[in-house]
């Protein structure tokens, strides 16, 4: 099957979700099928700050952080057809989550508490998962993000399907947007 031609003014596609529901490698694979720029909001910030978002959090804090992020949107992103993965707590700005979804099209990916955590457990470039308890940070922000996420956009289970198979509920969903 030949990817469809997406015209470079067509609405960018969003992936956001919680950290570890797959944002940035479904979100590239999208980009890749149909041939459109792939943006990572959290590398764009790494590179643009010369640091690594752990680092960011050390020196500067969370809100420092989300100023970072609120920056990405409202200057450096693309401004159509691209895929954009956002990080975790981007959209919990209500700001920000109604600039994106004024100019593109949102996907939520969505996973469970065990899958996000087998996910994420081992991974040292989580800074909110420096705790005690990884597993049950991740249940208390999953509470508080949510409400917000269910209100972001269309939502996509990822547990129990391939890569391949979120890779084509997203696509259909984008191109069934643009239609």
């Amino acid at each position: 099957m030949n990817a469809p031609q997406i015209p470079a003014n067509a609405p960018n596609l969003y992936m956001v979700g919680f950290m570890g529901t797959g944002k940035s490698v479904i979100g590239s694979k999208v980009a890749q099928y149909l041939k459109m720029p792939f943006l990572d909001s959290d590398h764009f910030i790494e590179e643009s700050e010369a640091m690594s978002i752990p680092k960011i959090f050390e020196n500067f804090g969370e809100a420092h952080f989300r100023e970072l992020e609120r920056k990405f949107i409202e200057q450096d992103q693309p401004k159509g057809g691209a895929v954009i993965s956002c990080g975790g707590g981007l959209v919990t700005n209500p700001e920000l989550l109604t600039q994106i979804k004024k100019v593109g099209i949102v996907v939520v990916l969505y996973a469970s508490v065990d899958t996000i955590y087998s996910r994420i457990a081992h991974d040292s470039h989580r800074p909110l998962m420096k705790v005690a308890d990884p597993r049950q940070k991740i249940e208390e922000l999953l509470g508080q993000r949510e409400p917000i996420y269910k209100e972001a956009g269309i939502g996509i289970m990822t547990d129990g399907y391939s890569i391949h198979e979120v890779v084509e509920k997203v696509t259909r969903v984008y191109l069934d947007h643009l239609n």
